[in-house]
């Protein structure tokens, strides 16, 4: 579908299509495949949505506060979804899509997903994670309090603060200082356990004990952290590594298998 939009005066030679003096913008029409579920012991299902007039220039969560601007508009229940940046930071955004935590495109949380990677008539299968310590909570809602219970575990070094002391009084090699920042950029979003068929959280865990690992900072209680976020990672039910690899595959922020290898051989030397 195509629709023409009159440019203001005085800006008609800045269009797309001067000749016209028209801005052209393509909508699509796109048929959505919604998982629907009222709580955690509901029986879930999918629910078919038709939309029209999606532009292109929409975000994927704009597009669903578009669906449900339309569905309470007609007295139903709007499509339950989490959220709060929309920057890519929170990690609040997860859901799959079409087969793939965040969707199709790489290296991308789903509020920066953008249409123009749908096509126009294409169905939308969208789905919550699926893992037993995630349990539903609504629709494409889930409950990622476990990630939160593994950061309490651990995930944290115990020191006076106060004034921000020297950058250079405590000397850290280069590598080790990128490779701890490569990890801490992790935003515990759960898409990782969602890719893994075992539904590890290895590499969520590894990650937060990475950026501890490599500093200085964090070696002083590097064993007792190892020890207690690992076991609490069992204790709520995520599987092991399958090592096929998937969740540095669909990782939104590309966060690296290596450390994984790195909590194994931390996990080995705290005992």
């Amino acid at each position: 579908m195509e629709r023409n939009y009159k440019l203001p005066s005085g800006r008609g030679g800045n269009g797309l299509d001067p000749i016209r003096n028209v801005i052209l913008i393509r909508y699509m029409k796109l048929i959505l495949k919604i998982w629907r579920q009222k709580n955690a012991k509901a029986k879930g299902a999918f629910e078919t949505y038709k939309m029209d007039n999606v532009s292109p220039e929409m975000a994927f969560l704009e597009m669903l506060d578009a669906l449900n601007k339309t569905l309470v508009e007609a007295g139903k229940d709007p499509v339950a979804f989490d959220h709060d940046c929309r920057e890519g930071i929170c990690g609040s955004c997860g859901m799959y899509i079409n087969g793939h935590p965040h969707g199709p495109v790489p290296a991308v949380t789903t509020c920066h997903l953008s249409m123009r990677f749908f096509k126009d008539g294409e169905t939308i299968w969208i789905e919550p994670w699926r893992a037993k310590p995630f349990p539903v909570i609504k629709d494409l809602v889930v409950d990622r309090s476990a990630f939160d219970q593994i950061q309490i575990a651990g995930g944290f070094i115990s020191i006076n603060t106060g004034a921000a002391s020297e950058a250079n009084a405590i000397l850290v090699q280069k590598h080790k200082s990128d490779n701890a920042f490569d990890s801490a950029i992790c935003i515990g979003c759960g898409a990782c356990v969602a890719a893994c068929k075992n539904a590890s959280a290895m590499l969520f865990v590894s990650a937060k004990i990475s950026q501890f690992a490599l500093l200085p900072q964090g070696r002083i209680e590097a064993k007792e952290r190892v020890r207690s976020m690992v076991s609490r990672m069992d204790e709520l039910g995520f599987g092991n590594c399958s090592n096929t690899g998937a969740c540095e595959a669909e990782c939104p922020k590309e966060i690296k298998l290596a450390n994984i290898a790195r909590m194994n051989r931390e996990f080995y030397k705290a005992w």
